[in-house]
């Protein structure tokens, strides 16, 4: 943590199972920067680290994290390992490292009874983001007025895209 940050409690901890996963996780880091969400990011494996993966899952709640997402490609056992030991809500993004990333979907999608894990698209680092701060909407209203001012961005988005677009001209086009 950065000095400025060093009395903030992370809400939502973002686990990947390699370094490499970074690159698709930042968009996670940078929509909960955006919006002021407290997070942590941490690099643990399923299979390298099993014991460390167990640790974090058992403490997680404890040390007042909310959220859990987690990021695996290939076998993505890293958010199935994870739900296995908290009751916290697990989100996972399959990583696309092999087969088009269906490998890594599939991982996540098919849980066992009993071990429940939200499972993102491909690469779905930004939805988790905006998951994460809709799950933390549910009993903070701070959040859940940042969620209103998020969806009310998207719209104006799309109010101003259509303005653009009335200003585009063709022989053809009708409006």
């Amino acid at each position: 943590m950065t000095k400025n940050n060093e009395n903030l409690k992370p809400l939502v901890s973002i686990i990947m199972g390699s370094t490499s996963d970074y690159s698709i996780m930042e968009k996670t880091a940078k929509f909960l920067d955006e919006w002021e969400i407290p997070f942590e990011i941490n690099a643990l494996s399923a299979h390298r680290t099993p014991k460390q993966v167990s640790e974090f899952a058992e403490k997680a709640e404890q040390r007042g994290i909310k959220v859990i997402i987690a990021a695996a490609g290939m076998a993505a056992a890293l958010p199935g390992a994870i739900a296995a030991e908290t009751v916290l809500p697990v989100i996972g993004v399959p990583v696309k490292s092999s087969f088009e990333g269906m490998d890594s979907v599939l991982s996540i999608l098919q849980m066992p009874p009993a071990v429940p894990v939200a499972a993102m698209a491909v690469n779905g680092a930004l939805n988790a983001g905006i998951m994460a701060m809709e799950i933390l909407a549910l009993s903070n209203d701070n959040i859940k007025e940042k969620m209103h001012q998020y969806k009310q961005s998207l719209k104006e988005k799309i109010v101003k895209a259509n303005e653009e677009f009335s200003k585009i001209e063709f022989k053809y086009k009708t409006n």
